[in-house]
């Protein structure tokens, strides 16, 4: 017999029960007389099927309800800061950052602006215009590594139509899009995204965490509180004290710089640490107040927060490199007293951080690196 003829032919031609040619056509009672079980079995996993489907498809509403309220409650928490970029000269600024070859994607640097908005302005500062710590952090390609590099507020350097100055003069000239240009100049590294952290409100998460250790290696008092050498307990209120003081201390700022950066690096661990994520209370009090205290620039979404935190979960306190830009010195320029940069230093660590290489060349900058133990 020839297809043709085979396909031509019905059930009944080829010695078929039309009544039983296609399973779809078996009652009740034929599946359950079946000899081998073959249909029952199948009718029983397709119904298996659809129950499985319902469940899996009512799983991801639950999900992306989850999902949906988690973003809001969190990433929906954080202020937006409207325009920094939008005056700057493209043209002027420096070409985007290209992914090394081992990296799928390119560096990502944030200009970082901490401010204690209970402080006093200092004379000369305007009121609302102080910028008490600036940082840029670099998160390589492969969001393994960051580095977080501080620049000293009293940094004498070119602003942009304004000349020399201090470079926190420039938040107070021209807000956070003149620090970012001056910045930009002074690195030649383009800036992806602004933050702005309130002090005052990372306090609130010291408290929310149950207190972060530090570690110092001189007793000092700065106010009510005296911070014996060695391991200190803070609360938010203490924390206050020892991230503000910067007299009576052998290095002045410098030292300040350095108690920054272990307070973020101890809040940072304490956060991520097992303690926090066993409760569920503390971790959300934690992260309303950390998003609390945070704005950033209007380009960073909500769902790009969500996408970037998920893409630096292999980023730990181990694996965050910090320095300090390069100094030469101090020294005063009319009244001021100022930080003189190392222009030559500083050129090479910028450099490195172009070409997502400054965690592999950290030991040339040793002694601008966080110590184990700061004052």
């Amino acid at each position: 017999m020839n297809t043709d003829d085979q396909d031509a032919q019905g059930p009944a031609e080829l010695g078929l029960d039309p009544s039983t040619s296609d399973d779809t056509n078996l009652g009740f009672d034929d599946l359950a007389e079946s000899d081998d079980g073959a249909p029952r079995e199948r009718h029983r996993l397709r119904r298996t099927l659809i129950v499985v489907g319902t469940l899996v498809l009512a799983l991801a509403l639950v999900l992306g309800g989850v999902a949906l309220f988690l973003v809001d409650r969190y990433a929906g928490n954080v202020e937006r800061v409207g325009d920094v970029f939008a005056d700057l000269d493209e043209d002027a600024r420096p070409a985007p950052a290209t992914p090394a070859e081992e990296a799928g994607d390119p560096p990502l640097t944030f200009l970082l602006v901490g401010s204690d908005t209970r402080a006093a302005p200092e004379p000369g500062e305007l009121p609302g215009g102080r910028s008490d710590a600036i940082m840029l952090v670099r998160f390589t390609g492969d969001r393994q590594n960051a580095q977080l590099i501080s620049i000293p507020r009293d940094s004498w350097v070119e602003i942009p139509g304004r000349g020399m100055n201090k470079i926190n003069a420039s938040y107070a000239f021209g807000g956070p899009t003149l620090l970012i240009q001056t910045v930009e100049q002074l690195t030649q590294l383009r800036i992806d995204h602004y933050v702005a952290i309130d002090f005052d409100g990372l306090i609130q998460v010291t408290d929310d965490l149950g207190g972060v250790d530090v570690v110092v290696a001189e007793t000092t008092t700065n106010g009510p509180y005296t911070f014996t050498a060695g391991t200190n307990h803070l609360d938010g209120e203490q924390a206050r004290y020892y991230l503000a003081q910067r007299y009576d201390l052998p290095g002045g700022d410098f030292d300040r710089v350095k108690r920054q950066q272990q307070y973020l690096q101890a809040m940072f661990g304490k956060l991520i640490s097992s303690d926090t994520f066993s409760s569920p209370t503390r971790l959300d009090g934690a992260l309303r107040a950390v998003t609390d205290a945070v704005a950033v620039d209007d380009g960073l979404g909500n769902a790009d927060m969500v996408q970037l935190a998920y893409s630096l979960r292999g980023v730990t306190p181990e694996s965050i490199d910090f320095f300090t830009a390069p100094v030469l010195g101090t020294g005063r320029e009319g009244a001021a007293s100022v930080v003189y940069l190392d222009d030559v230093a500083a050129d090479r660590m910028w450099s490195y951080l172009r070409n997502d290489s400054l965690g592999r060349n950290a030991a040339e900058f040793a002694d601008d690196a966080l110590p184990e133990v700061p004052r």
